[in-house]
């Protein structure tokens, strides 16, 4: 162990060396400090990775990436905080890297061509006809159990209650507009608490569903195989889709609406919470290579996406789906995880 959590400043950056140390006793060869969380060459890699490169993570229109990164070859070049500069010299003389403003990848910040293609109403359709003919088809049999959430129903009890919404509320959601409704659901309950955007004071219902027969059901969860560069990917493009807030509603929309006249029963798609539901960082890559295309790494990437389930029209109504049981949920408890970082304007 050669530094200690009370060798930092920044208090987020001493917070996450704590969480990250070796709590004992001994004396911080650097500070002396005795209470501090230990810290060995290992940690402090992944104590500047943590709050630096992820602490640094900025959100485009589509797409992720740092502000700042660190290797053993640049000294550090940063607009920072003398608190903040002085920190960072503890990196800088255990690891000996510099920190400095990273130039990310075009790809990773929205760059990609199906995906520029795909926000196109006249260049839309040959993507999209592209994209079900490479996504994997998934049944969704009668043994299979889903769940849809309800937040205040009028009736609880009431099996309608639980199918896709009326008229007057259709259009709000990723994948459903006026003229096409959609069923929400997911195998995942705490995802759906977090895509129903629930709180203390909600009444929650929790409806379980199942098949009353096999439905199909274009998976665009999966990670696909491609023989092409990140710029061209379709993987990549419906990636970035859901990972997209409300501006990008329309286009995956467009994909829906196209997945249904497929004849498809439904869709299942990326959670837009998954990160946050399994704590990965988007866009992970290898010496500039996303991660989703090197096999050492696809079931890592897989792992990270949570299975949000979209059923067309109205399949409780239409006898598509069975309402098996209706709970309540009474939340007991939240936890968060966090990243702590350092407050840098990629604009200034």
């Amino acid at each position: 162990m050669i530094y200690c959590s009370n060798c930092f400043e920044d208090e987020g950056l001493k917070l996450k060396a704590f969480m990250l140390g070796e709590k004992n006793t001994d004396s911080c060869p650097n500070c002396a400090s005795i209470s501090g969380a230990k810290l060995d060459k290992a940690l402090l890699i992944k104590l500047a990775h943590s709050f630096f490169v992820w602490g640094s993570l900025f959100r485009c229109d589509y797409g992720f990436s740092p502000i700042i990164e660190f290797n053993e070859y640049q000294e550090t070049d940063i607009d920072a905080s003398p608190q903040l500069l002085k920190d960072m010299h503890v990196f800088e003389s255990a690891l000996k890297v510099g920190f400095f403003y990273y130039g990310p990848r075009l790809w990773m910040v929205g760059e990609n061509e199906p995906l520029i293609q795909l926000q196109n109403p006249i260049a839309r359709s040959e993507v999209i006809d592209n994209i079900l003919s490479l996504y994997p088809i998934k049944t969704l049999s009668p043994n299979e159990n889903i769940y849809r959430l309800r937040i205040n129903p009028n009736n609880p009890n009431e099996d309608l209650q639980y199918d896709s919404p009326p008229l007057e509320f259709l259009g709000s959601g990723r994948l459903d507009d006026k003229n096409h409704p959609i069923l929400y659901a997911s195998k995942d309950i705490e995802v759906c608490l977090h895509e129903c955007r629930v709180t203390a004071l909600d009444d929650i219902y929790m409806a379980t569903l199942t098949p009353s027969t096999d439905l199909k059901l274009l998976d665009l969860s999966k990670i696909i195989d491609e023989d092409l560069t990140e710029f061209e990917s379709v993987d990549l493009a419906i990636y970035m889709l859901f990972l997209a807030a409300k501006h990008s509603y329309g286009t995956i929309r467009e994909i829906s609406k196209k997945t249904k006249e497929a004849g498809f029963d439904g869709i299942i798609y990326p959670s837009y919470f998954s990160l946050l539901r399994t704590g990965g960082m988007p866009f992970d890559t290898t010496l500039g290579i996303s991660n989703r295309k090197l096999s050492q790494h696809r079931d890592f990437e897989q792992n990270k996406i949570v299975e949000n389930i979209a059923l067309f029209g109205y399949p409780i109504k239409e006898e598509k789906l069975q309402v098996k049981c209706i709970n309540t949920i009474k939340l007991t408890n939240i936890r968060y995880s966090m990243q702590f970082g350092p407050v840098i304007n990629p604009f200034d």
